[in-house]
């Protein structure tokens, strides 16, 4: 059942990215998705097989496409696999939630309930009806609200994701949410790019990304000053870097593909751009 907050919509921008996402019906998230029904919104990670470029060419699009959404399914198990213990009485929160795959694969996991965050009212409406279809309405939610301000209860969760959100909100009031809303001890991880602080600003592929998706990367050393000033003690960090650019690799070869491979793999390739994993704890 969707529920809201009052104000969810705070700025210009958050409106602008709200009717960005409420209007998005790119065939990298459709297509991908319709492969076995869990809709990401995040990118992919591990080596390719290479068969899929090989064989008739009438279905090697169809192949592509079926390994693309393999890797992206990949990404979020490695971001599950970082929560820590997690029983089928924790409460966990999906900041970003987009069309719902990584809370799905959360709840098939861990047993447990997933309330799902989004400020485009178009996904929270496409998440609710995949949760009805996969039956697990009752314990996986979806709600039209601010990352920023979710109304939440304090201490109500024992973990809280991004996957690839953060660049779409300042760290210090969105680390400050989070803080309020674990349990101590509770667990955050992230999934982000962010830019690199030692290369001097955003790169100009850094800087296409940004137009591209309407969003504001933020540079590597801001997440970890953030963390520091709300509680959120970092346990490990993993550089995915190399493990993404396969993705961006084959993307490119695919029907799906939208022209912004290629300042992702610009970024990446020259140290730029960094794709991180963040695993922290409340302290």
């Amino acid at each position: 059942m969707t529920t809201t907050t009052p104000n969810v919509l705070r700025s210009a921008y958050q409106r602008s990215v709200a009717a960005y996402w409420n209007s998005e019906r790119d065939p990298v998230n459709i297509r991908l998705g319709e492969v076995d029904g869990l809709y990401h919104h995040h990118y992919g990670l591990g080596d390719y097989d290479p068969s899929v470029l090989e064989g008739p060419e009438q279905t090697r699009d169809d192949r592509i496409i079926r390994e693309l959404h393999r890797l992206e399914t990949a990404q979020a198990a490695v971001l599950l696999d970082h929560l820590g213990d997690i029983s089928p009485q924790d409460r966990l929160l999906d900041a970003g939630s987009g069309r719902g795959g990584t809370s799905f694969m959360a709840a098939d996991r861990f047993g447990c309930q997933v309330d799902g965050v989004t400020i485009s009212e178009t996904q929270v409406e496409f998440a609710d009806d995949q949760a009805v279809r996969r039956g697990v309405a009752d314990r996986v939610r979806f709600h039209f609200r601010n990352m920023l301000d979710t109304g939440f209860e304090a201490g109500s969760r024992r973990a809280i994701w991004t996957n690839e959100t953060t660049m779409y909100v300042d760290l210090l009031p969105l680390f400050a949410e989070f803080a309020r809303l674990l349990e101590f001890g509770g667990r955050y991880v992230c999934i982000t790019g962010c830019y690199n602080d030692v290369t001097g600003g955003r790169s100009k592929a850094v800087s296409r990304i940004d137009e591209h998706y309407t969003c504001n990367i933020h540079p590597r050393s801001a997440y970890f000053k953030a963390m520091a000033a709300n509680g959120l003690v970092p346990i490990s960090v993993l550089d995915l870097t190399s493990q993404t650019i396969p993705y961006w690799e084959l993307r490119a070869k695919s029907s799906v593909a939208t022209g912004i491979e290629d300042p992702f793999l610009t970024a990446y390739r020259e140290g730029s751009f960094h794709y991180l994993l963040i695993t922290a704890d409340r302290a």
